[in-house]
């Protein structure tokens, strides 16, 4: 089985984070292979970041079609194109917050997400309501631009513990949600310190998609997620139009 984890961001110290967490749970026959975007914001922090970063997100998993994987997982919590990239691909694709969430309820009755900045607070808590479970989560900000979880002597650490202790003490959380992927390193770490369930959205979204390539299941290509219908696009956007299958 192989699963691409794409980073839609372009810094690829990320990436590699990334995939290292995932290769830790893989399956022994899980290969794991990890993309990085080439163009876009060098993180992801909003709405506007969040829009720019899809063509190059789409761009590596049709790239990496050839090579052939067997599911792919979006490497960013805002589950950035992850509808667009469900209609594009045959195969599961996997977003990290719905992927977090979903395990998180199997854990606990009531959980927070503790993310980076307000602005993707916001965001997040608009996708866990989506996935219907605004009632069991809280969503916090930590006040942590995305790439000062790169580096160690920035402080962010700190304020990510900080704002874990205010969701166990106030939230009544009875597990964590580490909501970006520059945080996926440090669950572990995270869990045994607090001694409740920390979920990591790459982890979980690994053995998910595991599990739905040995079940035999993927994307419904009838309704919302059917193929892109043919047509031109224009300008920069023409090497996205969408080819007829017969052609």
């Amino acid at each position: 089985m192989r699963i691409l984890i794409v980073n839609p961001n372009t810094t690829a110290s990320m990436t590699e984070k990334a995939a290292t967490a995932a290769r830790v749970v893989a399956a022994s026959g899980t290969e794991i292979i990890a993309a990085t975007s080439r163009m876009g914001p060098v993180s992801i922090e909003g709405h506007y970041d969040g829009a720019l970063a899809i063509p190059g997100l789409l761009s590596e998993l049709k790239e990496r079609q050839a090579a052939g994987y067997d599911a792919a997982v979006i490497a960013c919590f805002d589950d950035t194109g992850l509808e667009a990239a469900r209609s594009l691909a045959d195969v599961p694709i996997l977003g990290l917050c719905e992927s977090a969430i979903a395990t998180a309820g199997f854990l606990a009755q009531r959980f927070t997400v503790v993310t980076t900045l307000e602005r993707s607070r916001v965001l997040i808590d608009n996708l866990v309501r989506r996935y219907g479970m605004g009632e069991r989560a809280k969503v916090r900000a930590s006040d942590i631009p995305v790439l000062e979880l790169e580096n160690a002597a920035s402080g962010a650490i700190g304020k990510l513990r900080a704002e874990i202790e205010r969701a166990l003490t106030e939230d009544g959380a009875e597990a964590i949600v580490l909501g970006c992927a520059g945080m996926t390193d440090l669950a572990r770490q995270l869990q045994e310190i607090y001694g409740v369930p920390v979920v990591d959205g790459v982890s979980a979204a690994v053995k998910q998609a595991e599990a739905l390539v040995s079940l035999g299941l993927s994307t419904s290509k009838r309704g919302s997620y059917a193929s892109p219908l043919p047509k031109p696009f224009m300008g920069a956007m023409s090497a996205f139009s969408p080819i007829r299958s017969d052609g």
